[in-house]
């Protein structure tokens, strides 16, 4: 595949996974893993994430009107990322071979078998600290590993009985702080570079062209109808990814 239908099919990507953010506040990085890791190594696509990644959290983290709030709150889970993915870099596969390939599709299909089965948990007031700090080093070593940040972030947010713009807005916090913690691991691992540039770019165009057509969709689109096709798709990606690893 030549440069200009590689950087265009890449576009693509980031356009669907734009969209899904925008529609349900969450998913940029599992869709854009998932697919990109159909063309190149989790560890580059992690990479080539983090741009369109960092802009479009940092959008969705200080809407809402409870910044101050939620870092106040979620403070001990953000300190939990940062160990999580510094314990993560440590054994980073270079080469993005067929073991992280592997995991990367046992995360996608974990995720989705959650969101199918609509697995909740609730998190006690008294052990919101601890129990965030815990998720959080697991988050972080697995977001270094595989380039996907909601397991076990996504279902302890909402563990916490956050009301709707809540919820959105800490999950915008989170991935930005996962986002800012994988890009230093990627660094640490030399796996950031400048050839990545141009499918960065790409993709950040991308991902807020979907996101506003999602934002723009979110009232005429059946939340229930729309969050089953995702967590399917996730399913049938995570589990090719992971056949394909090992077969």
């Amino acid at each position: 595949m030549n440069f200009e239908l590689t950087l265009a099919a890449i576009a693509a990507i980031f356009l669907l996974a734009g969209f899904v953010k925008g529609v349900i506040g969450m998913g940029l990085p599992t869709v854009a893993i998932g697919l990109l890791g159909l063309m190149m190594p989790p560890a580059q696509a992690a990479a080539m994430l983090i741009v369109p990644s960092l802009v479009s959290n940092i959008w969705q983290a200080v809407v809402g009107g409870a910044f101050r709030e939620l870092v106040t709150r979620l403070w001990p889970l953000f300190a939990g990322i940062v160990v999580g993915a510094a314990i993560g870099a440590l054994w980073l596969v270079r080469s993005g071979g067929s073991t992280a390939t592997l995991w990367l599709g046992v995360a996608l299909a974990a995720y989705a078998l959650l969101g199918l089965f609509k697995v909740e948990f609730t998190v006690p007031a008294s052990r919101e600290g601890i129990i965030g700090f815990v998720c959080g080093i697991a988050t972080g070593a697995i977001s270094v590993g595989t380039g996907v940040f909601a397991i076990p972030m996504v279902p302890y947010i909402q563990g916490l009985g956050l009301d709707r713009h809540r919820l959105v807005q800490a999950l915008g916090l989170s991935f930005t702080i996962c986002t800012i913690a994988l890009a230093a691991a990627l660094r640490h691992a030399g796996e950031i570079d400048a050839d990545l540039l141009w499918p960065s770019l790409a993709g950040l165009v991308a991902v807020l062209a979907g996101m506003r057509f999602g934002q723009l969709l979110r009232g005429h689109i059946k939340p229930e109808i729309f969050r089953l096709c995702f967590f399917v798709g996730l399913l049938m990606l995570g589990g090719h990814l992971a056949l394909r690893s090992i077969l």
